[in-house]
């Protein structure tokens, strides 16, 4: 028969009995259940001093056997016996209730230090100073990982211990804090890894955690020094990470239009990888503290706190844009991990997780970067084969991402040269871009990126841009404004209109701005001089220009088996699991490239839904800089045109090379002008544009160029245009439609693909990575 053993009634001293379970307690308390007696009973039995062993973490899930206490800042600390309450605060990591007193207490030794490193949290970040969250951010050891490559394990530093990157990166087993390795006794990698370790990988852990890492040191910390450092996974407590005060911050907001671009030394000025607060509309920038939607849906576990993908996806973004010449690998991310406890070694592992999503997506390693071909990029097996048809700005891009992926690519291309439209010309002693030579906007551009990474400075065009008349007289710059204002507000007039409307109720842009500049004129009883009309003329013929109006030739493609068979013009057969099409939108138009089957209804609604802009491109070498006078250093000068019917014809002339070595002019024919121009030889073109020049500048002497060229890209075979724009009775939508691919088979790239960076070089580009990124994730 079992026996209890219960405390009897305290009269002159304690007695313990061992009775049977019918022993019968003195005076129980009125309306006592026999549950309520048996809980006090087994209270009372816990409280023995003999049975006092250990207490397991109340923590629901914890898998910790038995708590270990990792501070051991109490004289009485429990470390693996006995307390009243274990704190969680990761299923390797616990602290003693002991513990907690010792700095929780305002009596106790540890108060102070606790208190100080509240007063800096609370005045430097946003989320509670909880003695927890000391504890983690002071208080837990750091971990670091041996990078002998027959090693790697894991080791717990002592607590004292402050872990720096330059130390992580050159760690071994048994290092001490000068660096030197011990030697006597055992192999230190021959030691066993810490049991914990092991657990950390599982999915489960990350958790269980209490606390969210948040990164010492961070490289992200001067590009957010505008954002609570917890918000965007650092912690307040450094002095990295100290917060610009907020009434300087809304100062500079006051002050200026738009937040300031914050960079900083080290940095490229025409990168900047986070938004600023309350700045948006940037290409290519994140909200430091906000997971984009593809991130979400790649990272889905983080949806309910995503301080730890925050904390690495901007450690990644910032070390990248610190040295963007060499690839950015998962060794050097994980040193500057810096972060005390369990967790940093959680976090070294998605770091490669978060870098190789961020590869793949063009964010980061991307470029001109040079691959070791035995070592790519990603780290899975790519063994996909691709054929590119197509070698300008979008299919290079995605052949170059590809191959850098692992994968097997042919680039086809019709011409005997590379770069499409992209064609640059160094007969007149100076490189004339044929096709695209401006780049527009350089925060951010790919193309800033590559010429960083390539050594190659890009010219600033200044501002001054005199319009001069025919028989050259300068404008007046209050009258370009007032009539740039007035332009300005008709694009407004028509954009409101637009909304709203359906593609039959749409009419030609030219018309619409003409009627909308009828109604003006009757409604507001204004009349603009000749010479204002003509000045509206001139920034019309810039809307035109914005609007654009061993090598193989591509045949068909066929796409209905398991393979895909790519057929040239004389015979050759390419046979690929995944085909990019980044060929002109006119060849599409047109039909050059058979599909087998037809490419579905509505992306070919889509492809005709757009048009195929021109523009055409004079440059004119001189014996000398006859112009210099009186442009003033300007880096370009414009053209007033006499009449509607001219207001294409050389609009606006460029120096193209304002260093003043060379005596080159480039201009440009747009709209109905590049039409009227088809038809003539280029002596014809260049006859013409020498009696504009020598109207506006008939004050004096102009000499006959020395030598000269013209552009044909209506006659190019291969491209047959300059670059897409939205027809009458079409929309934006065009562009995604043409950006979706075929049965995950057929892939399309090009500045008509591009929805948010048409008519662009940078939108061409981009296109090609969006590309290589959906195929290699196919």
């Amino acid at each position: 028969m079992s026996t209890g053993r219960v405390r009897t009634k305290k009269k002159s001293s304690a007695t313990v009995y061992d009775s049977a379970p019918t022993t019968s307690i003195e005076s129980p308390p009125v309306r006592t259940s026999v549950r309520q007696v048996k809980r006090k009973t087994e209270t009372e039995d816990e409280e023995d001093p003999s049975e006092k062993k250990y207490k397991k973490c109340e923590k629901a899930g914890c898998s910790a056997p038995c708590p270990v206490c990792f501070a051991s800042a109490a004289e009485r600390c429990a470390r693996n016996g006995y307390t009243s309450r274990w704190y969680h605060l990761s299923c390797g990591e616990h602290f003693c209730n002991e513990c907690f007193d010792h700095y929780y207490r305002s009596h106790k030794d540890g108060y102070e230090k606790y208190a100080k490193w509240k007063r800096i949290w609370t005045g430097n970040g946003k989320s509670e100073p909880s003695l927890k969250a000391f504890m983690a951010d002071q208080q837990l050891p750091y971990w670091v990982q041996c990078t002998k490559p027959e090693c790697g394990k894991w080791r717990q530093l002592t607590k004292e211990f402050q872990l720096t990157s330059g130390f992580a990166a050159s760690y071994r087993c048994g290092m001490k804090l000068n660096n030197i390795v011990k030697t006597e006794g055992p192999d230190q990698c021959s030691l066993p890894e810490d049991m914990r370790v092991a657990e950390v990988s599982d999915h489960w852990w990350h958790s269980m955690l209490i606390i969210p890492p948040l990164l010492k040191d961070s490289p992200a910390a001067p590009l957010l020094s505008a954002y609570y450092p917890d918000c965007v996974g650092m912690s307040p407590s450094c002095t990295s990470t100290r917060r610009l005060p907020p009434s300087s911050n809304s100062m500079k907001m006051q002050n200026s239009k738009s937040p300031p671009n914050v960079t900083v030394s080290w940095m490229c000025q025409y990168f900047q990888p986070f938004y600023q607060p309350n700045e948006c509309g940037k290409a290519l920038c994140v909200r430091p503290d906000v997971m984009e939607l593809d991130e979400l849906y790649e990272f889905p576990e983080y949806s309910r706190d995503p301080t730890m993908y925050l904390a690495l996806r901007n450690l990644i973004l910032a070390l990248w844009h610190t040295d963007c010449k060499k690839v950015l690998t998962p060794k050097k991310c994980a040193q500057h991990i810096i972060v005390r406890g369990l967790v940093r070694i959680r976090c070294v592992q998605e770091m490669e997780r978060i870098l190789y999503f961020m590869t793949r997506k063009g964010l980061v390693n991307t470029g001109v970067l040079c691959i070791d071909p035995d070592g790519p990029l990603l780290p899975k097996d790519h063994k996909k084969s691709v054929v590119v048809v197509g070698s300008g700005p979008a299919g290079l891009a995605a052949a170059r991402q590809l191959h850098n992926f692992g994968m097997k690519v042919m680039v086809l291309e019709a011409r005997d040269r590379i770069g499409g439209r992209v064609w640059d010309d160094k007969a007149l002693g100076v490189t004339v871009g044929k096709g695209a030579q401006i780049v527009n906007g350089c925060i951010n551009n790919p193309i800033s990126l590559m010429c960083e990474q390539l050594g190659i400075k890009m010219h600033k065009l200044g501002e001054k841009c005199d319009l001069i008349q025919e028989g050259g007289r300068i404008t007046d710059p209050v009258v370009d404004k007032r009539m740039d204002f007035h332009f300005n507000a008709i694009l407004d007039v028509v954009a409101e209109w637009r909304k709203n409307k359906t593609q039959l109720q749409d009419v030609p842009l030219g018309e619409k701005i003409e009627e909308i500049y009828k109604a003006f004129i009757q409604e507001s009883g204004i009349q603009f001089s000749e010479l204002e009309e003509k000045v509206l003329q001139f920034h019309i013929s810039n809307l035109e220009y914005a609007c654009g109006s061993n090598l193989k030739q591509v045949q068909s493609i066929d796409y209905s088996g398991e393979e895909i068979e790519t057929v040239t013009a004389n015979g050759a057969l390419f046979r690929s699991q995944k085909v990019l099409i980044s060929v002109p939108l006119a060849l599409l138009q047109k039909g050059y490239i058979q599909f087998i089957p037809q490419l579905p209804e509505k992306k070919l609604k889509a492809i005709n839904s757009l048009g195929a802009g021109i523009i055409e491109k004079i440059a004119l070498k001189f014996p000398y800089r006859f112009w210099d006078n009186k442009i003033q250093g300007a880096d370009f000068f414009g053209h007033i045109p006499p009449n509607c019917e001219k207001r294409g014809l050389f609009g606006v002339f460029y120096d193209m090379d304002p260093q003043g070595n060379q005596s080159v002019l480039m201009s440009v024919i747009t709209g109905d002008s590049a039409t009227l121009i088809r038809e003539m030889d280029d002596k014809q073109v260049a006859d013409e544009c020498m009696i504009v020049l020598r109207e506006l500048f008939k004050e004096q002497e102009v000499p006959d160029p020395l030598m000269y060229f013209v552009t044909r890209w209506s006659k190019d075979l291969w491209s047959q245009m300059a670059y897409s724009f939205v027809k009458t009775g079409g929309s934006g939508e065009a562009y995604d439609v043409l950006a979706e691919d075929v049965h995950g088979k057929v892939f399309f790239a090009g500045e008509a693909t591009n929805r948010h960076f048409p008519q662009t070089v940078t939108g061409a580009y981009l296109s090609g990575v969006r590309e290589a990124s959906k195929i290699v994730a196919f």
